[in-house]
């Protein structure tokens, strides 16, 4: 492998806890919730109504109309998170004219096109009524093909689809193609559907939470009353390039990606694993050359689960117990925003990272056993943060973690 450098030089967020990156600042370091109802659900048929709630952008004016109709939700997010994230960077038309630049995105459904189209098929029974926006909306490579077709991008060009890893996994391919030499730059994130159709049959498993008296205090990753997760959702973006090639474009630096990690656990198809946890840690840590004393703060996965809390909490008690490392899942404050969250939650870090502190893990009021020896948030701590691991798992097994740092 290449010793190329990797560095973030743009970052893009569109969420429920705000539309760019001063507004999810605020909210990280006021330990504000993103989280609300949703009445459609109930009207649907949902047990539960929780939700992240997250705007739709208004694209008439700023897309062409042919463009729109083949954009679905997610989408719309991704493009909004992908424009901050190449003007942050210093990426403008122009430049993308003239040099190639890759695309990979995590997204693992796009299900509202797809009921939708069924639904005028079932009712008319006519193809030629569907229209031709359905196909490219429909696939879960919607994102690429549309973002890769408004930015007229001509590098790598393909989709992470592994559940809630899938926006990790992008940055860590990102990274592992620009190490190699394969490419200088890629445009890395995730994005993730809100709407009520995507979730049904995730709250089928009974799987979210039912604290709807009091919607912001219903996520609480590793608290002993947690009683399930809060979907969430939309995108997250980052320019991922060659160190050099960024200092010979005058790019500001914003991060560097150092390390990679990733392992499947082989077990149950919803069964969380501690031990795969600790393996894909320890390999990001190890590809970093990191010890887990050197960590300043972990975003753990962390969704508010009674299950999946718990295994986390134990493979980060093998790991750190004893380090500096603070620890607190974001996604107490944004809910579980499944495909995009481990590229939002890499946005989410270097934020701290970049304004020293530790966002807080929120509605944390007696943690559970396997997470009482851990070093937790539970205010926003003002600290210098230095080095990041961020943690993803998701349904299949899958592990990703994506070690950070800034640049010295």
């Amino acid at each position: 492998m290449s010793n190329r450098r990797v560095v973030i030089t743009g970052m893009g967020i569109w969420s429920c806890i705000g539309k760019n990156i001063d507004e999810v600042k605020d909210s990280l370091y006021n330990g504000r919730s993103g989280i609300g109802l949703d009445d459609q659900r109930f009207d649907y048929g949902y047990q539960s109504a929780l939700t992240g709630i997250v705007e739709r952008p208004k694209l008439k004016g700023v897309i062409d109309r042919r463009m729109r109709i083949g954009m679905p939700e997610e989408a719309e997010y991704a493009f909004m998170a992908a424009s901050q994230a190449f003007e942050q960077a210093g990426v403008t038309p122009e430049y993308l004219a003239s040099n190639e630049v890759g695309i990979i995105f995590g997204n693992d459904s796009s299900a509202k096109p797809v009921i939708e189209a069924a639904e005028i098929m079932k009712e008319k029974h006519d193809s030629a009524l569907l229209g031709s926006g359905f196909i490219f909306q429909s696939m879960n490579s919607t994102v690429n093909m549309n973002l890769s077709t408004i930015f007229k991008l001509r590098g790598v060009n393909f989709t992470i689809s592994a559940a809630c890893a899938s926006g990790s996994h992008s940055i860590g391919l990102a990274y592992m193609l620009i190490k190699q030499g394969l490419q200088d730059m890629v445009l890395a994130g995730g994005a993730q559907e809100t709407n009520y159709y995507s979730m049904a049959t995730f709250d089928a498993l009974g799987a979210f939470s039912k604290r709807m008296e009091d919607p912001t205090r219903a996520s609480r990753p590793f608290d002993a009353g947690r009683d399930g997760l809060i979907p969430s959702g939309g995108a997250a973006a980052l320019v991922i390039e060659d160190y050099d090639h960024a200092v010979a474009r005058g790019a500001n630096i914003l991060a560097e990606v150092t390390g990679y990690g990733f392992s499947s656990n082989g077990g149950g198809i919803s069964q969380p694993s501690d031990q795969g946890s600790v393996i894909a840690m320890q390999r990001a840590m190890d590809c970093a050359g990191v010890k887990p004393e050197d960590i300043d703060y972990i975003n753990a996965h962390a969704t508010s689960t009674p299950q999946g809390d718990m295994y986390e909490a134990q493979a980060l008690d093998r790991l750190f117990n004893g380090t500096k490392a603070l620890i607190s899942s974001t996604k107490s404050m944004t809910g579980h925003e499944c495909w995009m969250a481990g590229a939002s939650e890499i946005v989410y870090s270097v934020i701290m990272m970049q304004n020293n502190f530790v966002a807080p893990n929120i509605n944390l009021e007696q943690p559970c056993e396997a997470a009482a020896r851990l070093n937790i948030a539970r205010e926003t701590v003002d600290c210098p943060v230095d080095i990041v691991l961020s943690n993803s798992f998701g349904f299949g097994g899958t592990n990703s973690a994506l070690v950070i740092r800034k640049v010295k």
